[in-house]
């Protein structure tokens, strides 16, 4: 599923993305070169962390992904547990 497909996905689901969070997502993918997945998993973290969209928690995540060359959800799912974030339950 690309990311667009995935925020149409989120949509259907009840999320309420303004057009300024979906720039804001791409622009986040653009400044850290991120992979549709790694995106992703980033929006979902923060979707679970935070209860909403908060676009400073959502970049420090696709910042510390890139500075730990995290590329798939996996990745970023086994990182974010190790630093206790979400609970072993959560996500992947």
């Amino acid at each position: 599923m690309t990311l667009g497909e995935y925020i149409l996905f989120l949509r259907s689901k009840g999320f309420k993305f303004k057009e300024d969070v979906i720039h804001f997502v791409y622009f986040g993918k653009q400044y850290t070169n991120a992979s549709d997945d790694v995106v992703k998993a980033a929006i979902e973290i923060t979707l679970k962390s935070q209860r909403y969209f908060d676009g400073s928690f959502y970049i420090s995540l696709l910042e510390n992904f890139k500075q730990h060359n995290i590329h798939s959800r996996k990745e970023a799912y086994h990182y974010i547990h190790k630093l206790g974030l979400l609970k072993k339950n959560e996500g992947a």
